[in-house]
C-alpha cells in the first residue's frame, strides 16, 4: 500500500524548500531589475524575444521582470549580471503601513507569498535589508497578525472562515488551518470521539525542517 503524502508547508528562510508546493509556486514570484551587462540567450525565456534563434540576447540595460530563482541564479560575486529592485510592499511606504497596524492590510492581493518571497529577498544586496527583515519576521507585521489569526482559528468551530482567511497570505493561511484542525482534534477528544489528540503535521514538519538545519 502506498504511503499517505502529508503536504509540506510553506516556510521561511534564504533558501527554498522545493518538498513544498508552496514554496515551488514562491519561486515563481517576479522582480523588478535591470540587465547590468548583455545576457545571451535569455530573451526568450524572459519574454523580450521572438524565440526564432537561440542566441537572442537581453542588451545591457533593459528593464527586466525575473522569477526569483532565475534572479538567485544569475547572481556572481565576481560580475554583477543583474540588479533587482525591491517590489512596493516591501518599500518603506508600506514598511509604514505595517508599522502603524498590519493586520489592515490584505496580504493575499499583495502577494500570497508575503513571508516567503519577503525572505528570499535577503540574499541581495540591499542596504534596506535589515528593515525588511524587521518588518516580515519580527512585530511590525507577523507576530502582530499571528495573535488575531490563532485568535480567529480558535473562536470560529463549525463556521464559514472563507473570509476570516481571504486577506491571509499562504503561511498565514496553513497556521489557520493548523490552529483549527487542532480545536477541531480537541473537540472530538472532549466528546470521547477520538482516542488521542496527536501533533499538528505543520509542527512535525516544522520540527523536522529544524532538526535537518541543525545537522547541517
Amino acid at each position: 500500500m502506498a504511503e499517505a503524502y502529508f503536504p509540506v508547508g510553506p516556510g521561511l528562510g534564504p533558501e527554498e524548500n522545493f518538498l513544498s508546493l508552496d514554496d515551488i509556486l514562491m519561486s515563481q514570484e517576479k522582480l523588478p531589475g535591470r540587465a547590468e551587462t548583455s545576457l545571451p540567450r535569455l530573451a526568450f525565456a524572459l519574454g523580450q524575444g521572438s524565440g526564432a534563434g537561440s542566441g537572442d540576447s537581453i542588451p545591457e540595460g533593459s528593464k527586466l521582470e525575473v522569477p526569483v530563482w532565475l534572479a538567485k541564479g544569475l547572481r556572481d560575486s565576481k560580475r554583477r549580471l543583474i540588479s533587482v529592485e525591491l517590489p512596493k510592499i516591501y518599500k518603506e511606504a508600506w514598511r509604514t503601513v505595517f508599522s502603524a497596524d498590519a493586520n489592515v492590510v490584505d496580504l493575499h492581493k499583495m502577494g500570497p507569498y508575503y513571508y516567503g518571497f519577503g525572505s528570499q529577498l535577503l540574499n541581495f544586496d540591499n542596504p534596506e535589508n535589515p528593515e525588511i527583515a524587521q518588518t516580515i519576521l519580527q512585530a511590525s507585521t507577523f507576530i502582530s497578525r499571528f495573535r488575531r489569526i490563532m485568535d480567529s482559528s480558535q473562536n470560529a468551530y463549525n463556521e464559514d472562515t472563507s473570509a476570516l482567511v481571504a486577506r491571509l497570505d499562504e503561511l498565514e493561511r496553513a497556521l489557520f488551518r493548523a490552529g483549527q484542525k487542532g480545536l477541531n482534534d480537541f473537540q472530538c477528544w472532549e466528546k470521547g470521539q477520538a482516542s488521542q489528540i496527536t501533533v499538528s503535521s505543520l509542527v512535525q514538519n516544522y520540527g523536522k525542517r529544524k532538526f535537518t538545519e541543525m545537522d547541517g
